[in-house]
């Protein structure tokens, strides 16, 4: 699978709300979308023209109303974008990038749970 092209933040916004709810006609990621902030109908629209031209969506134009999903699944979006940042801010440092992370914010038992048991898998 080729790699993903990198989106915007606002086409961010777009994509999560394809992987969350699936394939979607433009009504349905609009009211999706319109929760969160004001966009209008034709906005989307043209964002998700865009998203089709950047390979960012696919489009079934096989109905009067054409479904929009995304191209590529969220972990290879997540893992090229965290890729980009590590090699882009941290001189490809992935130590450095965790770091930074845990930094940020607070880490609960369940995420430091979870990193625990990602660091034994990678021991293994």
């Amino acid at each position: 699978m080729p790699k993903p092209p990198k989106p915007t933040e606002a086409e961010l916004k777009f994509l999560k709300i394809l992987w969350e709810l699936g394939p979607a006609t433009v009504k349905d990621v609009h009211a999706s979308l319109a929760r969160q902030q004001d966009y209008t109908y034709t906005g989307a629209l043209r964002m998700l023209q865009v998203m089709f031209e950047k390979g960012l969506v696919q489009r079934d134009e096989s109905s009067r109303s054409h479904i929009y999903r995304a191209a590529h699944p969220r972990e290879a979006m997540e893992k090229g974008l965290v890729a980009d940042l590590r090699d882009r801010l941290f001189g490809g440092s992935a130590l450095a990038l965790v770091q930074a992370a845990l930094k940020t914010g607070t880490v609960n038992e369940a995420e430091k749970e979870a990193i625990r048991m990602l660091l034994g898998k990678e021991q293994a």
